[in-house]
């Protein structure tokens, strides 16, 4: 079906939303990467085979008639709560079944799809309260969250534009296109106060105005999804869950800056999010919302997706550019930004996938509703990568300014195994460790720059009190040290000397120079470094030794990890009141460094000690401790 007008894309979102509304009930069933992972598709096809065979309709064409007493069954994307995977919700009463098996499908056909009943052992159960939860709007891990990127992830069929289309799709585009210009396009977008979602924050109607305003017939969009912060998967749920939302997006900014072709960045281990994002292209121009003379207005725009091989370095705007254009993924010094240089030397603008897909918000709702949320410097809300020790993970989205303890304890449950909390990084590898005193910090991207830490692309790790903030400085170290592309001294020696270092204090060998030593060094790569990266790089190291310097101390000056993390300073002790004598951590002791005779207190010699932990993992009394 070709969609040549504004008319044509009104009358078929009408239709389509029409087809919609006369579903009884409409059965979503999360397709996204998680979900596929744990089994969902086998959940839905058992569900499509089981309403069949009641006689209830599904899987029909939304510009079809659907008839008011049919059941429809729908591949969703990602819902966020990826723990409680694979989910299954239904429309319209909003009730949401967790960790769903193949083997609960004829249950739920008979109980709730037959004769509208909830089955309690799916529901969610607040791990704090016990109380079950029957709907999503009521769930705690969703109830705090306000969802504009991830709006409809969740709540559409992500491979049927007509979906899309029934929910307003492309009408942002299509207003832009008749009724705007590219001058107040940009004006709206900087007027919403929208700030790059990608790690920068910089103000995306600037970045636009930019490129905007420089001459020459050939310009580019960049929708940049290369994602690779450890844990995060924000943009590969929205090009998973609503790619036409990334294509709009794409199309109002080429609209405003003047391009009229796209690239989409994506790493080649996001498989499920390029076959998606493909189908949308596919289908986008079959329906002539891509390509020439779109909405018979003139405007044209192509996309194409370059897959990346999944370097940490091709995020950087300038490393992805040489990655399209065939070079090794290499940072430039800037200036010129792509802005005025960018891709095959003509002015280009990066967004990343967040970002693009909030453009369409913007347009259909105006700038002032969309800067209702959020503070007056970060307008608008994040999302973020809730993991770590906490009960509840997985994609939230929340306004920005929202305090770390709302996100912590209100959405994501407080932590496990009721660990007092210790420490949460934000902001990926280049963020920060902060502590319980910021717990009241809000969600801004200039208050976090404040305390050292950044909101970069959106990653939140949480940590309790047996996490060992060296260790987790040299984690991420480790991490940006393989990462780093290697073009600048600075980073490329910088960052392997800094993990040196923090090996050595992880190992017992460090001493009190080497903390004076190791801040010096971190000052100077973040001071050095070409890129943004490298010059981030540092930040875990730099907030830990600011946050949790004693800890820091404890092991040059002591020798010990108060946190008893780190396997070079553990130090296994057998709790002679605890101790029932059994043997049987002497039997396991592969050193045979346990002595004592028959229900008599045993005891450790640390010097034969190997510190592998086979000891306590036996012991059925708790009786052997690290101190």
């Amino acid at each position: 079906m070709l969609i040549k007008t504004h008319e044509d894309l009104k009358k078929l979102s009408e239709k389509a939303k029409a087809a919609l509304e006369q579903y009884k009930s409409r059965i979503l069933v999360c397709a996204g990467t998680g979900c596929v992972a744990n089994g969902s598709l086998k959940v839905y096809d058992a569900l499509v085979k089981m309403v069949k065979e009641k006689g209830l309709l599904v899987e029909v064409d939304l510009v079809e008639e659907v008839g008011h007493d049919n059941v429809g069954v729908t591949k969703s994307g990602c819902h966020g709560f990826c723990q409680m995977g694979p989910l299954v919700r239904f429309e319209p009463s909003g009730l949401l079944y967790c960790k769903v098996k193949e083997e609960d499908v004829e249950e739920i056909v008979n109980t709730t799809v037959v004769n509208n009943g909830v089955i309690e052992r799916l529901l969610y159960e607040d791990p704090n309260t016990g109380e079950k939860i029957t709907t999503q709007d009521e769930n705690p891990f969703y109830k705090r969250q306000v969802r504009v990127t991830l709006r409809y992830c969740g709540r559409i069929d992500p491979e049927n534009i007509y979906d899309y289309i029934a929910h307003r799709g492309y009408r942002a585009l299509s207003k832009v296109l008749q009724e705007m210009t590219p001058e107040t396009v940009i004006k709206e977008i900087t007027e919403s106060g929208l700030r790059g979602r990608g790690g920068g924050g910089f103000p995306t109607g600037r970045k636009w105005s930019f490129a905007a305003a420089q001459p020459g017939p050939k310009k580019y969009v960049i929708c940049n999804g290369d994602e690779g912060d450890p844990g995060a998967f924000m943009d590969r749920s929205v090009m998973e869950g609503n790619p036409h939302s990334v294509l709009e997006g794409m199309m109002i900014a080429g609209f405003a800056i003047g391009a009229d072709e796209g690239y989409i960045y994506a790493r080649a281990e996001y498989p499920l999010a390029i076959k998606r994002m493909r189908k949308a292209i596919a289908d986008a121009e079959a329906h002539g919302l891509l390509g020439e003379n779109i909405l018979g207005t003139g405007f044209n725009f192509k996309i194409h997706i370059k897959e990346g091989a999944g370097a940490f370095v091709c995020g950087e705007e300038t490393a992805l550019i040489a990655s399209i254009e065939g070079e090794r993924g290499m940072p430039r010094p800037r200036p010129p930004f792509p802005a005025v240089k960018g891709l095959w030397g003509c002015p280009t603008i990066i967004n990343n996938v967040e970002t693009l897909a909030n453009l369409r918000y913007i347009i259909n709702n105006g700038a002032a509703l969309f800067k209702s949320y959020g503070t007056a410097t970060s307008a608008g809300t994040k999302t973020f990568a809730l993991a770590g020790q906490v009960q509840n993970t997985g994609l939230v989205e929340v306004p920005m300014g929202m305090t770390l303890r709302e996100v912590v304890f209100d959405i994501g449950g407080g932590l496990r195994d009721g660990k007092k909390y210790k420490s949460v990084q934000i902001g990926g590898p280049s963020g920060g460790c902060l502590t319980e005193e910021n717990l009241d910090l809000p969600l801004d991207y200039d208050e976090l720059l404040k305390v050292g830490a950044m909101v970069g692309s959106g990653g939140l790790v949480v940590m309790g009190e047996d996490t060992c903030m060296v260790e987790t400085a040299k984690f991420f170290m480790g991490f940006v040290q393989n990462e780093s592309c290697g073009k600048c001294v600075p980073c490329r020696e910088g960052t392997k000397q800094l993990l040196a270092l923090l090996t050595k204090i992880t190992e017992g060998k460090g001493t009190e120079d080497d903390l004076v030593l190791l801040e010096e060094l971190a000052q100077n790569v973040k001071a050095g470094s070409l890129c943004g990266l490298g010059k981030t790089a540092p930040n875990p190291v730099l907030t830990t030794l600011r946050y949790f310097r004693d800890e820091y101390l404890a092991h040059v000056r002591d020798k010990k990890c108060p946190a008893g993390a780190c396997q070079a300073l553990k130090e296994y002790y057998i709790d002679p009141e605890k101790c029932k004598g059994c043997t049987v951590c002497a039997r396991v002791c592969p050193a045979n460094a346990i002595t004592g005779d028959k229900k008599q207190p045993h005891v450790i010699n640390v010097e034969l000690c190997l510190k592998c932990g086979a000891c306590m993992e036996k012991c059925k009394f708790g009786s052997i401790i690290i101190r």
